[in-house]
């Protein structure tokens, strides 16, 4: 993992840095922490925030703020970039989708078109071969 120095996030894996990140895996928490001294980045796909979203709206989650306020506290570190979702994303997801969870598709699209490993305990995109993943 010491070469690792930027990998894109899944949602869960955001969501538990967020509360302490004691549900973290080790070198997921690793990376974390490095991004937290501006050591590494790591990237926050737009379907990420979307579903951050939808699971704050329904109840799932509370980010003790507004979802505009949660990203705009986590965008204050540099080593935290925003990544939009663009039309390559979505060929990608279509020509290889690791499960039938359209953020799982997006979120590995995104990870593929930069060349760069997931943040994710998720054992559909580990046993899918899409992306090389940053947990344990």
């Amino acid at each position: 993992m010491a070469d690792v120095r930027a990998a894109v996030t899944d949602t869960h894996p955001l969501l538990f840095h967020a509360v302490g990140g004691r549900r973290l895996g080790r070198r997921a928490a690793r990376l974390f922490a490095a991004a937290e001294a501006r050591q590494a980045v790591i990237y926050v796909p737009t379907a990420v925030m979307w579903e951050t979203s939808l699971l704050s709206r329904v109840g799932h989650i509370d980010l003790r703020r507004s979802l505009r306020q949660f990203f705009a506290d986590l965008f204050t570190n540099p080593a935290y970039r925003a990544l939009d979702l663009i039309a390559e994303d979505v060929d990608l997801a279509s020509d290889a989708r690791p499960n039938d969870d359209p953020f799982d598709a997006l979120v590995c699209a995104a990870a593929r078109r930069l060349s760069l490993p997931l943040l994710t305990r998720d054992a559909d995109i580990a046993e899918s071969g899409l992306v090389r993943v940053i947990w344990s």
